[in-house]
C-alpha cells in the first residue's frame, strides 16, 4: 500500500542533495540549501532518521537555518540523528493542513507552522494571529518565548504535538498587497476579495472589515491573482518577495495587522522515544536557529520596506486605530472562544483588546 509516508521516503528523498553548513554559516545568495538525502553513509549509521517539512521556498532563510540546524544536530550526536528537510511541504496536496495531519499521525516527525493553522487541531494557537495584538515581530517573539508561549505548548502537548521553549521562527508582520485600489482606511476593504490562509481568525478579521475572505494556499496565490480570483492578499513583505507577488500587484498597505511565525513542532511519540541527551541537543540547536532566523527575517522585511517604492509600487502607511475600532466584535468573540486564561496571557503582553 502506498501511503503519504511511503511516497515521501520512496520517491522524494533523493530529490534534494545540496550540502548542509554548520549553524551560522552563510549561504550564497539565492542558493537553495537542503539536507543530504537519506541513503548515504550518514543516514545508514543514524539511529534516528526524521523528516522535517516547512512551507517556505528553498531559497528562504527558514529553509537554510533548518538545514544548518539539523546538520549541527547530526554532528553533535555523532551521526545518530539524520533529518531530511523539505521546503514547500514537499508539494503535497493540501499543503499546511495536510502536513499538520501528517505530523499528528506520525507520518512526518518535525514541521514548522503558523499558529493560525495549528488552530485547526489546537484551537488556542490562533491567539498568535489576533489582529493588532502585537506592535512588532520582536514584541510577538517576547510573548511566544514567555508565559503565553508556555501555555500554548501545554495545549499542543494534549493533542500529541511538542513545541519548543524558543521555537517560534519568524515570518513577520503581515501587510496587504493588491491590484484593485489603495487600502488606507477600513472602508477601502469593502468588497475586496482577500486571499487568506486556512485559519478562522483571518476570515473573521477580514469579514469584519468588509472584505470577502478567499482561502487559498500560499503556493497558489500567484495563479489566483493572474486568474482574477482575488483582488488582494496579506502576508509579510519577505514572503511576498519569495513568491513573486510584487510583480503582479500595484498597491502595498503597511498595515501590520497581524504577526505570524513558523512554530517548530515535533510529533510527540517520536520525541518521547528519543534519549534525553539527543532531546537536549535538538532543543539547544532549535533555540540557536530560531534566533538567527529571526534576525534574518527582520533584516529582509526592513530592506523590502525601504525598496518597495523604487519598484514602482504605491506604498501607504496605515493608522491601525480605525481598523481596531471596527474589530471590537472579533475581539469579543475570540475572547470567549480562546478562554479566559489564554486571553489574559495575551492581554498581559498586548494590553486590553476591545
Amino acid at each position: 500500500m502506498v501511503t503519504r509516508r511511503t511516497f515521501i521516503t520512496g520517491t522524494a528523498l533523493g530529490s534534494l542533495s545540496f550540502l548542509a553548513r554548520p549553524v551560522g554559516a552563510p549561504a550564497f545568495a539565492g542558493e537553495p540549501v537542503a539536507a543530504p538525502a537519506l541513503g548515504g553513509r550518514q543516514a545508514g549509521r543514524a539511529a534516528y532518521t526524521f523528516t522535517q517539512f516547512h512551507n517556505q521556498p528553498a531559497t528562504s532563510s527558514l529553509h537554510r537555518r533548518l538545514v544548518e540546524m539539523w546538520a549541527a544536530i547530526g554532528t553533535e550526536t555523532n551521526g545518530r540523528v539524520h533529518t531530511q528537510v523539505f521546503p514547500q511541504n514537499n508539494n503535497i496536496p493540501g499543503s499546511d493542513p495536510a502536513a499538520l495531519d501528517m505530523l499528528v499521525a506520525g507520518e512526518i516527525e518535525f514541521f514548522t507552522l503558523m499558529g493560525g493553522i495549528i488552530g485547526n487541531v489546537v484551537p488556542v494557537a490562533e491567539v498568535q494571529s489576533i489582529p493588532f495584538a502585537f506592535r512588532s515581530a520582536a514584541h510577538a517573539h517576547r510573548a511566544m518565548d514567555g508565559p503565553l508561549g508556555a501555555y500554548l505548548r501545554e495545549e499542543m502537548a494534549a493533542k500529541g504535538i511538542v513545541g519548543f521553549p524558543v521555537g517560534a521562527f519568524d515570518n513577520g508582520m503581515r501587510q496587504i498587497a493588491g491590484t484593485k485600489r489603495r487600502i488606507v482606511v477600513p472602508d477601502d476593504l469593502i468588497g475586496i476579495r482577500m486571499r487568506v490562509p486556512a485559519a478562522q481568525i483571518f476570515s473573521d478579521t477580514f469579514r469584519a472589515l468588509g472584505a470577502e475572505p478567499v482561502t487559498i494556499n500560499s503556493a497558489d496565490i500567484l495563479d489566483a491573482v493572474r486568474a482574477d480570483r482575488i483582488d488582494a492578499q496579506e502576508n509579510p513583505l519577505a514572503l511576498m518577495d519569495f513568491f513573486g507577488i510584487y510583480d503582479l500587484v500595484k498597491y502595498v498597505s503597511l498595515s501590520n495587522h497581524m504577526w505570524s511565525g513558523f512554530n517548530m513542532l515535533a510529533n510527540q511519540s517520536a520525541w518521547t522515544r528519543l534519549p534525553d541527551d539527543i532531546r537536549t541537543v535538538i532543543e539547544r540547536n532549535v533555540t540557536t536557529s530560531v534566533r538567527l532566523q529571526r534576525a534574518d527575517q527582520n533584516a529582509t522585511n526592513m530592506r523590502l520596506r525601504a525598496e518597495l517604492p523604487g519598484r514602482g509600487l504605491i506604498v501607504d502607511e496605515i493608522d491601525p486605530a480605525p481598523f481596531r475600532r471596527q474589530l471590537s466584535g472579533v475581539y469579543a468573540a475570540w475572547k470567549q472562544k480562546l478562554g479566559s486564561r489564554c486571553w489574559s496571557l495575551l492581554e498581559a503582553e498586548s494590553g486590553v483588546l476591545a
